[in-house]
C-alpha cells in the first residue's frame, strides 16, 4: 500500500475508533432530551414517594425535562429496583433508592440483582434521623434510665416498629445489640398503626421517624428521650443524641438516586451536580425539614460508599437479631 494511502487509512481507522466516544459525549451533552422515569418502590403518599416527587420536580426545573414518578411498591420494594437494573443505561430510567431497599435486599438473598454491583449511585437526597420515644407510663426519662430499666425487665418491654426489617426495627435492634438489653420487637404493617398503639400504651418504646411523632412529643402524649443522629437537631434541640450514652450508635433513614450500571459517567455527573445544586436551595432544605429530613448532598462515589457501609452495618444487626424476611 502506498505511503499516502496507508496514512489516510490509519487516519480513518483512528477516527472510526474514536467515533463511539464522540457520540457518547454528544449524547451526554444533549441529555436529557425526553422525559425521565423515576421509579419508587413504595406506595403513593408515603415519605419515599413525597421525597421522590420533590426531587423530580427540583430536577425537572433544573434540567428542563419532566420526571415521571412511577410507584411499584410491592415485594419488599424490589420490583422498582429490578426494573431499573434491567433498564437501558441511558439516564432515562432512575431509582429512588432508600435504605429499606438495601435492608430488604439483605433479607432476601435470592434476589436476581445486587445493589452495589448492578446500580450506579448518583447521589444522596436526604437523611431522616429518628426519635427514641417512650410511653409516659414507662418510668424512665433518660437513655441511661431506659437501659437500666430494660436490663431489670428483660423481654418485658414492647418495642414497636412499622414492620420487620424497617428502619425503626433495625434502629431498635442496634440499640439492643450495643447496650445488651432485650426489648421485645412488636411489628406492625406501617409506622402509623405502631404509633397509634404507642399512644394507647400497648407498646412502651419506639424508634420513630420525626415526622410521625414530633407533635406527640411536643404535646406530651409521648416522651422523647433522644435522637438517633450523631448531633442534636434544630427541631428537637433539648433531646441529646443516643450516642452520648451509647458510643457508636447512629441510625437514620435515607434516600438517594441511582441508575442502571454502565450509565455514562457524564450523565451520572450531570445528574449529581444538578441534584446537589438543588439541595443547596433554602426552599428545598426547608421542605425537607418539614418532612423531618436533612439534605444529604454527596458525590456519586460517596453515595456508593454509604450504600456499601450500610450493607455491612445492618448486616451485622440482622445477624445479631436473627431477622428473617418471613
Amino acid at each position: 500500500m502506498p505511503k499516502l494511502q496507508r496514512r489516510r487509512f490509519l487516519k480513518l481507522a483512528v477516527g472510526a475508533a474514536a467515533l463511539p466516544a464522540v457520540l457518547r459525549r454528544a449524547g451526554a451533552a444533549a441529555y436529557p432530551s425526553r422525559p425521565i422515569r423515576l421509579l419508587v418502590g413504595f406506595p403513593p403518599g408515603g415519605a419515599a414517594d413525597i421525597i421522590a416527587r420533590l426531587a423530580g420536580q427540583m430536577l425537572s426545573e433544573r434540567l428542563g425535562q419532566s420526571f415521571v414518578v412511577e410507584n411499584k411498591g410491592s415485594q419488599g420494594q424490589q420490583i422498582a429496583a429490578e426494573t431499573v437494573v434491567n433498564a437501558a443505561p441511558d439516564g432515562y430510567t432512575l431509582l429512588l433508592l432508600a435504605n429499606p431497599n438495601v435492608i430488604s435486599g439483605m433479607l432476601n438473598p435470592n434476589l436476581s440483582f445486587n445493589f452495589t454491583r448492578d446500580l450506579a449511585p448518583i447521589g444522596g437526597i436526604d437523611r431522616n434521623p429518628l426519635i427514641l420515644e417512650v410511653h409516659p407510663s414507662l418510668p424512665v426519662k433518660t437513655v441511661p434510665e431506659l437501659i437500666d430499666y430494660a436490663k431489670a425487665h428483660p423481654g418485658q418491654i414492647n418495642m414497636a416498629s412499622g414492620g420487620v426489617g424497617s428502619t425503626p426495627h433495625l434502629a431498635g435492634e442496634l440499640f439492643n445489640m450495643l447496650t445488651g438489653v432485650n426489648m421485645l420487637h412488636v411489628p406492625y404493617r406501617g409506622d402509623a398503626p405502631a404509633v397509634t398503639d404507642m399512644l394507647a400504651g400497648q407498646d412502651q418504646v419506639m424508634f420513630d421517624l420525626i415526622l410521625l411523632s414530633l407533635n406527640h412529643i411536643r404535646s406530651g402524649e409521648l416522651r422523647g428521650l433522644a435522637v438517633t443522629s450523631s448531633e442534636r437537631l434544630a427541631t428537637l434541640p433539648d433531646l441529646p443524641p443516643v450516642a452520648d450514652f451509647v458510643p457508636g450508635y447512629e441510625a437514620f433513614a435515607w434516600q438517594g438516586l441511582a441508575a442502571p450500571k454502565d450509565t455514562p459517567a457524564d450523565i451520572i455527573n450531570r445528574l449529581n451536580a444538578e441534584l446537589n445544586a438543588g439541595l443547596a436551595d433554602p426552599r428545598i432544605a426547608g421542605r425537607l425539614a418539614d418532612l423531618g429530613g436533612i439534605p444529604m448532598p454527596t458525590t456519586p462515589a460517596d453515595f456508593g460508599k454509604l450504600i456499601a457501609n450500610e450493607i455491612v452495618k445492618w448486616g451485622k444487626v440482622i445477624k445479631f437479631a436473627n431477622i428473617t424476611a418471613g
